[in-house]
């Protein structure tokens, strides 16, 4: 029987799914700030500036296949990893102790992330393919403000949008601080401000892309 790599092993699941996941929050800064300039209310010049040069600039389109490449990795090693964490643990002890030492959306990661799953389909199909249509096959100017105007202005899209975010703040609250339990960064004087951090950043970033997306639909943003 072959001895089992580092990297196939659990632990070493469980520290590629920290590091993806930190990258995936280092995008989410990036991505929610620049999706914030919508509210300087230009017209989008801004906003499409901004978008321009990250759809066009050679490092960041490198980095993006990592991106999506990471997206792939973390969602099918977590999913892996909550398979194999149900199979071994007794159904009496999940029953009996699971509501008592864990929070609800950290049982619920399986739903959350599926819905999660769901809307990144939705959003980029929309979003991140229309811009790469642009880029590689039209070679027809875009214009991705419009595009963002239209789409949360449709009832539907938006339902789906506030839903996605707020699913990935829960998301957050269990990620970010397991994030770094996964790469052994573990101190009692350390940990809870990295609790504290990842509340913080569970909440805000969610809640900005969510008020962008209000802000577009009740016609506040122009």
């Amino acid at each position: 029987m072959a001895k089992e790599s580092f990297f196939s092993s659990s632990i070493g699941r469980k520290l590629i799914v920290g590091l993806t996941g930190l990258f995936l929050i280092s995008f989410l800064v990036i991505h929610v700030g620049i999706n914030a300039l919508i509210l300087l209310n230009d017209n989008g010049e801004t906003f499409n500036a901004a978008a321009h040069f990250m759809s066009h600039f050679w490092l960041i389109r490198i980095l993006e296949i990592g991106l999506l490449v990471g997206i792939l990795i973390h969602i099918a090693l977590t999913i892996r990893l909550t398979i194999e964490n149900r199979s071994k643990r007794p159904v009496q002890y999940a029953v009996s102790a699971g509501n008592a030492n864990s929070k609800w959306y950290s049982r619920s990661m399986g739903v959350l992330g599926s819905l999660l799953l769901l809307f990144l389909v939705v959003h980029m199909s929309d979003f991140w393919w229309a811009t790469k249509k642009a880029l590689y096959i039209t070679k027809e100017a875009d214009n991705p403000y419009e595009q963002i105007i239209t789409t949360l202005s449709n009832p539907i899209f938006l339902v789906i949008y506030v839903i996605g975010v707020f699913s990935l703040g829960f998301h957050l609250l269990h990620g970010f601080p397991s994030a770094f339990q996964s790469l052994g960064l573990n101190h009692k004087k350390y940990t809870p401000i990295i609790k504290a951090v990842g509340t913080a950043f569970s909440i805000v970033v969610p809640g900005l892309f969510a008020i962008i997306a209000l802000a577009v639909f009740f016609g506040l943003v122009q």
